[in-house]
């Protein structure tokens, strides 16, 4: 998988990061710029993402669709959907961009609103990669355990980054019976919840 990676997708992929790079060297608004995850942790969501069990891929957060592009790759590998979330109408015709250039369309579902409108429509859903505004992932966690398979796995990005905001949910979610967590210190920083 990670070593066949699609030349669209990759010449997608590294349009992204040099535009990443960019925002953040250029005084770029916060709200503006893409903030996407890096590629070790696209890797590392791509890997847990192809191991989770049978069902479909959520994403809350799409951006540019550079994490899209990692999933893409399991579920190509799983034969399943991914159903990804962003509010921002700017990030949503870059996503849209990113996934027809890409070829990924036919695996990837792009819904333009809040994801928290949606979330309690899906079931046995196989893995979920949250990586929105931070003060929304209490509620969206609240509402993606209730929907994952047993054995799915929710990621939360940015844990490490923003663990000064985090840190009152990371605990309530390492103490959480439902799950098995831990926090990861790749990029900046995974939580890893495993459904019980």
């Amino acid at each position: 998988m990670l070593r066949d990676i699609p030349e669209a997708v990759k010449k997608r992929m590294n349009y992204l990061e040099e535009m990443d790079a960019r925002d953040r060297t250029d005084g770029t608004d916060r709200m503006d710029r893409l903030r996407q995850i890096p590629p070790e942790s696209g890797k590392f969501i791509a890997l847990m993402a192809a191991s989770a069990p049978a069902g479909d891929i959520l994403e809350i957060g799409t951006s540019a669709g550079y994490s899209t592009l990692w999933l893409s790759l399991a579920a190509r590998e799983r034969n399943c959907k991914i159903y990804t979330f962003e509010l921002l109408e700017k990030k949503v015709k870059l996503a849209r961009q990113t996934f027809a250039e890409a070829a990924v369309e036919d695996v990837v579902s792009l819904i333009a609103d809040d994801a928290l409108n949606h979330i309690d429509k899906y079931s046995g859903v196989a893995f979920c990669f949250l990586d929105a505004e931070k003060e929304i992932y209490a509620a969206c966690y609240k509402e993606v355990i209730p929907v994952l398979a047993s054995g799915g796995i929710l990621i939360a990005d940015n844990v490490i980054s923003h663990k000064a905001d985090l840190q009152p949910w990371i605990d309530e979610v390492l103490a959480d019976p439902k799950v098995d967590a831990l926090v990861i210190p790749i990029g900046k920083g995974l939580l890893l919840c495993r459904k019980r």
